[in-house]
This record gives C-alpha cells, sequence and structure tokens, in this order.
C-alpha cells in the first residue's frame, strides 16, 4: 500500500509546476488508484467523488446541447433522474431495451451490465456497431466478470462506493477510457469542473482493489446458492440473476408482503446500496415507485456464510 499524502500544494521544480502542484488536477494517492483500476479494466481510468459525479462529468465533457443520450431502460433509476436534471442544459434522453441495438439517433449510447435492479445484460455486439461512443456502467459486474472496453465500449463507468470499494465506507465513482484523448478531454474537465476525488476514498479503494477477485467470487457463490432456493420457494413470484456477482432481486406478493420481507430480517440488513462485505436489502418501490414491480425486494448478497443468510431469509419470508 502507497502512503496516503493528504496534501493539497507541491512545491514547483525549479520555478516550474511538476506532476503534482495542486490537488484538484491531481494527487499521489488518487494517481496511484487511479493506475490500479486502469490496469484492470484494461483503460485509462479517472475518479471522481462519487458515481453521479462520474456520470455527470462524463456527459458534460462529451455532449453538447441538443445531442440525445439513448439509455437503457430498467437501470439504475438515479441515471435518469440525473439525465432528466441535465436536460435543463439541452441534453436529451431516451429509453431503449438494451437487450437489442440502440436507436439510430443516439449521440450517446448508456448501457448498464448488469441493470439495477432488473439484471438484464446489453447486446454489447449491437452497441458497438452503433456510431456513437458506448458508455457501459458495469458496477454490478466489475472488470472481475466484465472488461467493457474489451467489448467494444469506449467508456467503462463505476459506482466505486459498490463492489470495488466494497466495505460500505468509500463514496467514489470512476470513468475508464479507451482512448487516450477522451480520458485528457475528461480530466481536463474534471480539473476545471472540481468534481475531483479526495486522497482518503481514493487509498480507501486502493485497499479495496487487493481484495476484489476473492470478494466477488465468494458474492458469486453465495448468490447462485441463494438464488436456486428463492426460485423454489412458494412465497417467491420472480427472480432476478445475472449469473454472477452479488446483485439479484425477487418479487413477492404485494407491497406490502415487500415490507413486511425487509423489516424481518435479523443477519441481512435492511438497508440501501449494494456491493459491501454485509448483505442488504431493501423494497426498490419507495424509491422508484411505479417503474418497478410493487413487491420487487432487491438483495445485495455479502460475505456472510450461506447457511446463515437463507435461515434469515427463510424466516423474513414466512412473513410475506
Amino acid at each position: 500500500m502507497k502512503p496516503l499524502d493528504r496534501s493539497t500544494i507541491w512545491p514547483y521544480e525549479g520555478g516550474e509546476p511538476g506532476a503534482f502542484y495542486y490537488q484538484r488536477y491531481a494527487h499521489p494517492t488518487g494517481v496511484a488508484a487511479e493506475r490500479a483500476l486502469g490496469e484492470l479494466e484494461g483503460g485509462s481510468a479517472l475518479l471522481f467523488p462519487s458515481g453521479s459525479g462520474a456520470i455527470t462529468s462524463l456527459v458534460l465533457a462529451l455532449l453538447e446541447p441538443g445531442q440525445t443520450i439513448a439509455h437503457a431502460e430498467g437501470a439504475y433509476y438515479g441515471t435518469a433522474l440525473l439525465f432528466e436534471e441535465l436536460s435543463r442544459w439541452g441534453i436529451r434522453h431516451v429509453e431503449f431495451d438494451q437487450t437489442g441495438p440502440p436507436p439510430d439517433d443516439a449521440d450517446l449510447v448508456w448501457l448498464e451490465a448488469p441493470s439495477n435492479p432488473f439484471l438484464t445484460m446489453p447486446d454489447l455486439e449491437a452497441a458497438a456497431a452503433h456510431p456513437a461512443p458506448v458508455v457501459v456502467d458495469s458496477t454490478a459486474s466489475t472488470p472481475i466478470y466484465l472488461r467493457p472496453l474489451e467489448r467494444g465500449a469506449d467508456f467503462a463507468v463505476h459506482s466505486a462506493t459498490k463492489y470495488l470499494g466494497g466495505h460500505s465506507d468509500v463514496l467514489l465513482g470512476a470513468v475508464v477510457s479507451r482512448s487516450g484523448t477522451d480520458a485528457e478531454r475528461l480530466r481536463e474537465f474534471r480539473g476545471r469542473s472540481g468534481i475531483v476525488a479526495a486522497p482518503d476514498p481514493c487509498w480507501l479503494l486502493l485497499r479495496s482493489l487487493r481484495t476484489l477477485r476473492v470478494r466477488m467470487e465468494r458474492h458469486t457463490a453465495t448468490a447462485q446458492e441463494l438464488v436456486e432456493k428463492l426460485r423454489s420457494h412458494p412465497a417467491v413470484e420472480t427472480v432476478r440473476y445475472a449469473g454472477f456477482g452479488g446483485l439479484l432481486s425477487f418479487d413477492v406478493a404485494d407491497a406490502e408482503a415487500a415490507r413486511r420481507v425487509e423489516t424481518s430480517v435479523r443477519v441481512i440488513r435492511n438497508a440501501t446500496s449494494l456491493g459491501g462485505t454485509e448483505s442488504l436489502i431493501e423494497s426498490r418501490s419507495r424509491w422508484e415507485g411505479d417503474r418497478v414491480p410493487p413487491g420487487l425486494l432487491r438483495l445485495s448478497v455479502g460475505l456472510e456464510p450461506v447457511e446463515e443468510l437463507w435461515q434469515d431469509l427463510q424466516q423474513a419470508l414466512e412473513s410475506a
């Protein structure tokens, strides 16, 4: 682990700025974390203070008023809300079924692999054939299970708060660019706008990347077993899972049943977010309304023993 450097300034070298001179443009801890993530993804990584900060920076750096984002329907609802905010600056957005090709008139294609909370996977080949730049939000897959740049995408985006950080103690976002030119354009925008990640969360990300593979493999093994058990439970109507990772969702009868399940768990925490060492469950209709089935529960599988998690789910589902 490299030492944590919280400096905001560094002396000039021979009267000229060196590699580091003011934290808003770059700092040693951030550069080390970006290098580590870039090696995992196979591109040039830049870190931001949150996933939403990363998305905002990328869209504003790439697009002009009047241009259109085609984004995956059923993907994280906060992304669509952010795009709606940006519509005040003349940036349009439309949803499309990411299991098929993007609309012809898109200026930026935005995919999510897998989507949250519906767990669909995009048709990456069809998206890569589109002339517009392609962004893949691969927060839930991580570079352990998907390296979007190798599949034709121009950018990979992460809420690094989730699996990359992995301990529910980091708020960060990341953009990994295939093109060095795109990375420099985004770096310039980040420095001018000040949407910059601080040293402390970057240092924690460096810590977490060292265990990413073993954590993701454990998340996956546990989730796969829970999915099979949930599919055979009489109180569960639908189970959604991409086949890898720790994110899944399932439906019970209605909103009241979902409420009873999420408030009855004892080992699993009734909380938002995902990707940490602790398992989390919540009814998504409280945030997303009619966009999701009323009985949909999102489960982020942590690192607890699978037997403990299943016993907890069983007793909670008795109330459904």
